[in-house]
């Protein structure tokens, strides 16, 4: 991936787990969806950054093809990626729905059940058809 894919990648990533994740959040929760959306879109800035700077390290750790990455390693990329991200969500949820770290803790434990398989999935479904190129037309970019 070159970096404008990677950056269109982490949008597209951020952008429809956002889509998915308020409303159920909303829901679950009983907190207000606008909230919960300011809290998700500061996630998602962090996010979208550690997905640039993780996503790079893990291509340099796992060599091939991406497209032909098993699950194991999929796996694998979504476990060390959420890892990351936990150290600094749950103060973050803390601070700003004004709840207990341990409150924190467990609507972080959902979002990130939530992620495994998001991100398991996401990536998968991405590699396979490889929308970047599809959409702006840059077979190149491999």
């Amino acid at each position: 991936m070159n970096n404008k894919e990677r950056v269109f990648h982490a949008i597209m990533f951020e952008a429809l787990a956002l889509a998915i994740i308020v409303p159920v959040a909303s829901l679950a929760t009983g907190s207000q969806s606008l909230q919960l959306m300011m809290v998700g879109i500061g996630m998602s800035i962090f996010t979208v950054i550690w997905n640039y700077v993780y996503n790079i390290q893990f291509d340099k750790w796992v060599s091939g093809s991406r497209s032909e990455r098993s699950m194991l390693v999929r796996a694998g990329h979504a476990i060390g990626f959420e890892a990351g991200l936990i150290l600094f969500t749950i103060p973050a949820i803390a601070w700003f729905l004004q709840v207990s770290l341990w409150m924190a803790l467990l609507i972080e434990a959902g979002f990130l059940v939530f992620f495994f398989f998001y991100t398991t999935i996401f990536n998968w479904i991405y590699d396979k058809y490889q929308p970047y190129q599809r959409w702006l037309g840059n077979a190149n970019s491999h």
